[in-house]
């Protein structure tokens, strides 16, 4: 599995800018005016992982295959998109469809890019955005309601159930706090999941600042930071990020990089932070013909993992052979980490750690 994102904001906040560097295409147009994106533009990107090609340089693997990563660049979403201002609620549909959120706020002052409020406020437009999330979903549940209600009263269980969740639920809402904040017990957590709300989504705030303030910030960035936690917070300058897009090799971007004072391209920081935020951990397959990441949930199990490359692996899995990526490329490979003792055999109570190289034994 990879993840997939959904980019939103205001119009003009740097959406689309962000989106064509992140994935170096220029498919999502940018025009210093409302609405200029108006089908939600799909990228999907190899996630860097330096890790991955050292363990293929290892194993001298022919093919080299990165975990993917997929932006879902969405129009801008004005005060009353819930109610159909602007381009309205169709926008807010292709969020639903998405893992987690990343919501650009602009924190950079120009003049000669319009902001649609006529003023740099990113508070103001974190609260514009998140208000029209809220009220996409509160109108969404009270359109389920009655139906269940229906439902559950003709004796329908798996109905009941899912009205006790989405009354809780509406609660909430109506309170003007978001669904992932519903108290729930925990074997009624996975209800919440199906409803497919977009306030039970995990939310990244990506600062979109100026060249010079990509380092510290600015006084923009520093509120952000104390409105939503400093953690779920990464600046970036579209601007940076842009030039990086157009560089030809990765020597050229790192020496860019270095003479700015980064070390990283903002969509190494994004994919951390995406990471983080919805508890996902990258195991590898090497050997000669292939070098392979796979994208898996924190905490997942032997079999579970295996269930990734193809569902057989997991229902006959056997065990796995499994080394740390470190201790693969110190031994100079698998060989190697056998003759050093390196390599392990686990079953199937192993929970699979980050940079895990691993091998599966099955039977089916």
């Amino acid at each position: 599995m990879g993840f997939n994102c959904g980019i939103v904001g205001l119009p003009n906040v740097g959406k689309s800018t962000l989106f064509n560097a992140l994935t170096s295409t220029a498919t999502a147009e940018s025009a210093n005016y409302p609405f200029c994106t108006i089908e939600p533009n799909v990228g999907r990107i190899a996630v860097p992982d330096e890790r991955l090609k050292k363990l293929a340089t290892v194993a001298n693997s022919k093919v080299v295959v990165p975990t993917q990563l997929e932006f879902v660049d969405i129009a801008g979403i004005v005060k009353g998109a819930s109610n159909g201002e602007g381009l309205g609620n169709k926008f807010l549909a292709n969020i639903r469809e998405t893992d987690a959120i990343l919501q650009v706020v602009r924190c950079f002052d120009n003049d000669d890019i319009t902001h649609v409020s006529g003023a740099i406020d990113p508070i103001s437009d974190i609260e514009v955005i998140e208000t029209e999330l809220l009220l996409a979903d509160l109108e969404s549940v009270e359109g389920r309601i009655p139906n269940l209600e229906k439902k559950a009263k003709s004796g329908d269980k798996s109905a009941k159930e899912i009205l006790e969740v989405l009354l809780l639920v509406y609660e909430v809402l109506k309170e003007g706090r978001f669904a992932i904040e519903t108290k729930l017990p925990i074997d009624k957590k996975p209800l919440l999941k199906q409803l497919q709300l977009i306030t039970t989504k995990p939310m990244m705030y990506i600062c979109n600042v100026a060249e010079s303030d990509v380092l510290v910030g600015n006084s923009y960035t520093e509120k952000v930071k104390a409105r939503v936690g400093e953690d779920r917070v990464v600046m970036i300058s579209a601007a940076i990020e842009a030039e990086i897009s157009i560089l030809d090799g990765e020597e050229e971007k790192l020496e860019f990089l270095s003479s700015i004072g980064l070390s990283t391209a903002g969509l190494s920081r994004v994919v951390k932070h995406g990471y983080d935020l919805l508890g996902l951990i990258t195991y590898f397959t090497v050997g000669p013909k292939e070098a392979r990441a796979w994208t898996i949930k924190t905490g997942t199990k032997a079999p579970g993992a295996a269930g990734e490359i193809h569902t057989d692996f997991e229902r006959g899995f056997i065990c796995a052979e499994t080394v740390p990526w470190k201790e693969y490329v110190d031994c100079g490979g698998e060989y190697g980490s056998k003759l050093q003792g390196k390599l392990r055999l686990e079953g199937k109570d192993y929970v699979v750690q980050d940079g895990d190289v691993m091998h599966f034994q099955f039977n089916v």
